[in-house]
């Protein structure tokens, strides 16, 4: 396992399930549907509670139509949807903003929900930021797979681009902010260059192992040691395009968490669905409710139940505890 290079706060003994990416709110952008109920998606608040969600992180995610003008604009629209769903049920969810927010986590019939950009199309300087931040977002993606002002996605890696002057500014500020950098989507050399720039933890809120499936939206092995090795987390995603070639089913994503294991240490592993922002899922996983599958499994796989419960949330709790902003600090 890397050797830590500072102090982490030791993971909690309770058990805390933590899914870091989906795209629901996309479903819920026209008002047609609400989340207690979304009969065509991969999870709704009944299938996250049948499925031992504690905490989903909600992606804002901006469709290519929007880009690059009407970026900030759909992101709004997503925003706003998100504090309407959130509104709509207040004794089921609570909307988390601060570290003290996550100790009312694993609470029965209440689910945490944490406000993510994927890709920062919209985030043209810091102020923009400053004003996500002061919105809900608790965690930004600098990319999706293009090219924007910040940095080079994975779907431009051939063009060797990595993170600009105004994605280091954009980075430090999130640091200071309290604010979780997410590297899934990066181009490679965007990845080096935000480990270079960050003095926190980041995170992958979905990606998997390009050991196993070789793609630029997977992590080497070099990338997962790195990761780790800043105490950040992979989250390991359930898009069968990122699992293998062919039908794929829960050996392979058990598969892809036994490899990053490996090669980050268990400390450094977790999962990142990315339900409703794929078109099929694997066989077995076909919504948020089988995501206690791959905990039972893990434990037929001789994983000490302790060790599973940090795989299956207590690794992304503790570097939301330790990079979220403290109540009652200013961002001035």
């Amino acid at each position: 396992m890397p050797v830590q290079p500072h102090s982490e706060p030791a993971t909690p003994a309770r058990a805390v399930a933590i899914d870091t990416h989906c795209d629901t709110l996309l479903r819920l952008v026209d008002g047609a549907r609400h989340l207690d109920h979304i009969p065509e998606g991969h999870l709704d608040l009944p299938r996250l509670a049948a499925g031992g969600v504690d905490i989903q992180f909600f992606a804002v995610y901006v469709e290519p139509e929007f880009k690059p003008y009407q970026a900030w604009r759909r992101t709004l629209h997503l925003i706003d949807t998100f504090w309407r769903e959130t509104e709509l049920f207040p004794d089921r969810i609570q909307v988390i903003l601060t570290a003290e927010d996550l100790t009312a986590f694993p609470r029965p019939g209440r689910l945490g929900a944490v406000l993510a950009v994927e890709g920062a199309e919209a985030v043209e300087d810091l102020a923009v930021l400053r004003v996500l931040f002061r919105l809900g977002v608790r965690c930004l993606s600098l990319t999706w797979n293009q090219r924007n002002l910040l940095a080079e996605g994975a779907g431009e890696a051939k063009a060797n681009g990595g993170l600009t002057r105004r994605g280091e500014e954009v980075v430090g500020e999130m640091n200071r902010l309290g604010m979780l950098v997410d590297v899934s989507h990066l181009a490679e050399r965007s990845f080096w260059d935000v480990l270079e720039a960050s003095s926190q933890p980041v995170i992958a809120s979905h990606s998997n192992c390009r050991a196993l499936c070789d793609t630029p939206r997977n992590l080497s092995d070099e990338q997962l040691k790195a990761l780790a090795a800043a105490g950040g987390v992979v989250g390991i995603t359930l898009a069968p395009s990122l699992l293998g070639t062919g039908q794929v089913g829960l050996d392979a994503v058990v598969a892809h968490i036994s490899h990053a294991v490996r090669v980050a240490g268990l400390e450094h592993v977790g999962l990142g669905s990315d339900y409703d922002g794929i078109s099929s899922t694997p066989a077995g996983l076909e919504g948020a409710d089988s995501r206690s599958k791959i905990r039972r499994v893990l434990l037929e796989r001789g994983y000490p139940p302790g060790e599973v419960e940090k795989i299956m949330g207590g690794n992304f709790l503790r570097v939301m505890q330790s990079i979220l902003p403290r109540q009652g600090n200013s961002i001035g």
